[in-house]
């Protein structure tokens, strides 16, 4: 095995690292799933799970027999995606008041929107989507140089210090997330303004370079994330220059430099991602380099969309035990839409 090959395994304990929840967390006893509009979307952990207890008129604590925890739905008498939307940015603003989770301290006043395929059924302040474990999106953009002494070099930048998450970090040139009202293309377009100030005759070159996935866990919450990659081969000459604030340094590093630095803690875990794909697809990691190689590739591309079906797998059940179902179950109540609020899985009684 070649010293090249030794260095480079350690990117399995890395895959591993960036879905750390993917592989492990499933298999916990606190984890339920959260439900709007009858879909699931995410999943709650028991820390969070304790807080929603306080909000009864929004949130349904239900108990269900083809569940072993339960699970969370947002109250179906919010039928519509501003009526949620209000509903759950009012509990929202109570438990950052409260200093509850910490995730909240980064409180951005943007927010992401919470989506059942490609329907929009609400939306939700940025920072606490780690809470709920919604499915995030964002846009990363793989800034590149052919250096004719170096090779193949890629810019990095350095995070400002007072970013609400991971300050101070190496990261991709340019990232952003999915905001309320923003594209894929556009947001793309705007961040590399915004964060590298990349001029129009050199962003129209950007290539689309397909996606990576993975389902991170931290003290924050959960990170079911998808990154559509993109790809800019830039001037030997140019520069990037941050313009927003949010970036205090940029780094043109050799692509075993750059490898390097992704296994440090100076870099930002979720992405890691985009910079191995990056290399994987420009032929820098190989099969023959990297004994783990497909092991990789498979966690770079974690399934999510088929993670999240919980009422796919209900009416299943259902289907093939309806003929036991007990007429009345105050306690699985997961197909009705109740005609007032619930209480902890409940109709309130009148007078209560």
């Amino acid at each position: 095995m070649s010293s090249t090959e030794v260095k480079l395994s350690r990117l399995l304990g890395l895959a591993q690292k960036f879905n750390n929840f993917y592989l492990t967390g499933f298999h916990k006893d606190d984890i339920r799933p959260f439900l709007v509009g009858g879909q699931q979307v995410g999943l709650i952990k028991a820390d969070v799970y304790k807080q929603l207890l306080k909000f009864p008129e929004v949130f349904c604590i239900r108990d269900c027999q083809y569940t072993k925890q339960g699970l969370v739905e947002l109250n179906p008498a919010f039928r519509d995606y501003n009526e949620r939307t209000v509903h759950l940015d009012e509990v929202l603003r109570s438990l950052r008041s409260d200093g509850s989770f910490s995730a909240l301290k980064g409180w951005r006043d943007e927010c992401f929107e919470v989506k059942f395929e490609h329907k929009a059924l609400l939306k939700m302040e940025r920072a606490a989507t780690p809470l709920f474990g919604v499915r995030k999106y964002g846009v990363d953009i793989n800034g590149y140089v052919r250096h004719p002494q170096h090779g193949l070099c890629i810019w990095l930048q350095q995070r400002s210090n007072t970013k609400e998450t991971w300050p101070g970090k190496w990261d991709n040139m340019v990232g952003g997330g999915l905001s309320v009202g923003f594209g894929i293309m556009e947001t793309a377009v705007k961040e590399a303004a915004e964060e590298a100030s990349i001029p129009k005759d050199l962003v129209k070159n950007l290539v689309s370079a397909g996606c990576v996935s993975f389902f991170f866990e931290s003290d924050q919450g959960l990170f079911p994330n998808t990154e559509y990659v993109f790809d800019l081969e830039l001037p030997v000459d140019f520069v990037p220059q941050n313009a927003d604030g949010e970036v205090q340094a940029f780094e043109l590093l050799p692509a075993n430099e750059c490898v390097e630095r992704v296994f440090t803690p100076d870099f930002k875990t979720t992405s890691a991602p985009v910079v191995i794909d990056f290399l994987i697809r420009h032929g820098y990691i190989t099969a023959e380099n990297e004994i783990n190689f497909t092991e990789i590739v498979e966690l770079l591309h974690v399934p999510l969309q088929s993670l999240y079906t919980y009422k796919t797998r209900l009416e299943q059940k259902l289907q093939q035990h309806q003929s036991t179902l007990p007429k009345d179950d105050n306690n699985c109540n997961c197909d009705s839409v109740p005609k007032r609020p619930l209480e902890n899985g409940h109709n309130k009684k009148d007078g209560a």
